[in-house]
């Protein structure tokens, strides 16, 4: 089966994007204005992408960044190094044939997860697909309720972890479905964890064991769940899982709740890792993928640009 249920983001989720972005913008429009062109005021800059949660050596990487470029203006020199940081590589609407998709999810209590793995159904439901969810969160009897209610509501089938149990039995149990009902993407929500408690995250890498098992032929995804609130934080909380789990993208969530979102860029270039998705809202449509021009648009008060 072809994986397609990632697409590239819409004029109108562009849109949405850059608008939520822009409250990182205000710090960072003001120096620009301040400056005399052709140079701006680079140290009001650095000081603007540090009070947008981009931290202090991610700041001073794009600014350096920005001031070897020759050519545009400082507005324009900014946003090329702003794009070299988060814009991919890899055209992820070309997906590959796989025989099972499974996209685990990770995180921190309340960074929004459960509700991540409902919309990222939904999704791949409007795509086609036939997703599969797995309440793997065998901590919290509560969760697992809320993700069979969400599930119900978007019509996806879904496998259930015994409370207090094994998560990663859920996870076998999910994986022998999905290849005997020949359903995809298989979508886990699982427990919050802090990145310090080495206990829970050696859990993290059981599962990630127990699915390369399993299902070895698999295009195994683990994304990690970063409340865009939660400022620099995220950096600590994703080194935390990246070393326990393996990270290959984010979900940057709540970008909508004023968040200043610059954790993003600090993300991607101390480790590498894409933003995949962003959470913009509360409806199911909310989670859009994410595209590196409106969000650099965003932060620089542009409105909505394309990378295509």
């Amino acid at each position: 089966m072809k994986l397609a249920f990632w697409r590239k983001s819409t004029k109108e989720e562009q849109s949405s994007i850059s608008a939520a972005t822009a409250p990182s913008a205000g710090g960072i429009i003001q120096a620009l204005r301040r400056s005399l062109a052709p140079e701006p005021d680079w140290s009001a800059l650095e000081e603007a992408l540090i009070l947008s949660d981009a931290g202090t050596a991610t700041a001073r990487a794009i600014i350096a960044d920005a001031q070897e470029i020759r050519d545009g203006d400082g507005h324009a020199r900014l946003r090329t190094a702003l794009m070299r940081l988060m814009q991919e590589d890899v055209d992820r609407s070309a997906s590959t044939e796989a025989e099972i998709e499974v996209i685990l999810l990770v995180g921190v209590n309340g960074a929004g997860k459960t509700t991540s793995a409902a919309k990222l159904a939904a999704r791949a439901k409007a795509a086609g697909g036939q997703p599969l969810l797995v309440a793997a969160d065998t901590f919290r009897a509560a969760a697992i309720e809320q993700l069979r209610l969400l599930a119900e509501r978007e019509g996806v089938d879904i496998i259930e972890g015994r409370p207090g149990g094994d998560p990663s039995a859920a996870i076998h149990d999910a994986l022998t479905a999905a290849s005997a009902r020949k359903l995809q993407p298989v979508i886990i929500d699982t427990a919050g964890r802090m990145q310090t408690k080495s206990g829970l995250m050696e859990e993290l890498s059981k599962m990630r064991r127990v699915i390369g098992k399993l299902a070895p032929d698999a295009k195994v995804e683990v994304l990690l769940v970063l409340d865009a609130t939660a400022g620099q934080n995220g950096l600590a909380q994703a080194k935390g899982f990246d070393r326990a789990a393996g990270v290959d993208g984010v979900v940057l969530t709540k970008l909508d709740a004023g968040a200043r979102g610059g954790v993003a860029l600090s993300v991607r270039r101390e480790l590498s890792l894409p933003v995949r998705w962003v959470g913009v809202g509360e409806r199911g449509t909310d989670l859009l993928p994410f595209d590196a021009a409106a969000y650099v648009a965003g932060l620089l008060g542009e409105g909505a640009r394309s990378e295509a």
